[in-house]
């Protein structure tokens, strides 16, 4: 296997910054952070405070890069969400037995042929896989999220909760690379439309103060699921993501939470603890799927 020389991710690293993007360590050859998780968190120096994940400690900092870099020949992940990008992947069958079958960035073409767009021109990085991300700065006006398979299947979309592997890094020997233009453009509007979430339907009256009494447990089952998943070790992740879709499949269930907003966070949770993306997929349609064909809507609630 073929590795980039120390020098090299560190100069990738600091480029990054240099163009306002928050950038932390990921293990050498990975696309895993490099990190601790909140349950091995020592509480000591950025956490003094308390844990802080990738996220909030990504950074623009020379100093602090130069010094994490001299440690190891790292990765360069790059936090979206701080960053201001909105990065689209576009990612590859993870069945590569079958060569007709089609990818993101062929699904991608057929979403923009469909609403009357081109195909937008932007920085474009290739993968290691061989997929595409597509850079975009963000919208100012709304904070989006990850999605998944929302514009399209293989089309994923890294914001705030999310990283990408910033050029320069290598994974299983192949390096990302910049292709094709190398210009940063904003998130067409068109685009953004798709992914801003939709206003909650309004419930029947009746139904409210159920709903209601309910929220805060609710809020507090996503976020507890969501945490373990992220601080899942390995060997028990892929079990933990298909326990926290099954869990909180029944409030999809019964409307208390969208469909894609737990696909969205458990996604999410599940990458930064080191799933690939398409597990993650896989496993999360499998356990809402099981968790929602047993699970009867509450009554007076729009199916």
């Amino acid at each position: 296997m073929t590795h980039h020389p120390p020098s090299a991710l560190l100069s990738a690293a600091l480029t990054a910054a240099e163009r306002g993007w928050h950038v932390f360590p990921l293990r050498p050859g990975t696309k895993r952070p490099a990190l601790h998780g909140e349950t091995a968190c020592p509480h000591t120096g950025p956490c003094a405070g308390g844990h802080r994940k990738w996220e909030d400690r990504a950074t623009t900092d020379p100093d602090r890069i130069r010094a994490a870099w001299s440690r190891a020949p790292f990765n360069v992940g790059i936090a979206t969400g701080p960053s201001g990008l909105l990065v689209i992947d576009l990612d590859v069958p993870k069945d590569k037995s079958s060569t007709d079958a089609p990818d993101g960035a062929t699904a991608f073409a057929a979403l923009c042929e469909r609403t009357g767009q081109a195909v937008p021109r932007t920085r474009t990085v290739r993968t290691a896989s061989g997929g595409q991300h597509l850079y975009f700065t963000a919208p100012a006006a709304v904070r989006l999220h990850n999605t998944a398979g929302t514009l399209a299947p293989l089309v994923d979309t890294r914001a705030w909760g999310g990283y990408i592997v910033a050029a320069g890094s290598l994974v299983d020997g192949t390096p990302y690379e910049t292709v094709g233009p190398a210009l940063l453009r904003p998130l067409p509007a068109w685009l953004k439309t798709l992914l801003v979430p939709p206003h909650p339907v309004n419930r029947p009256h009746a139904t409210a103060p159920a709903a209601g009494r309910h929220r805060p447990y609710i809020a507090a089952a996503l976020a507890r699921e969501t945490d373990a998943v992220a601080a899942a070790r390995e060997g028990q992740r892929n079990a933990t993501l298909l326990r926290a879709g099954r869990a909180l499949g029944r409030f999809v269930a019964s409307g208390d939470l969208p469909r894609t907003v737990v696909e969205n966070a458990l996604q999410g949770a599940g990458e930064s603890a080191g799933l690939p993306a398409a597990e993650c997929r896989a496993t999360l349609r499998s356990a809402l799927d099981w968790s929602i064909s047993r699970n009867q809507p509450r009554e007076g609630v729009a199916a």
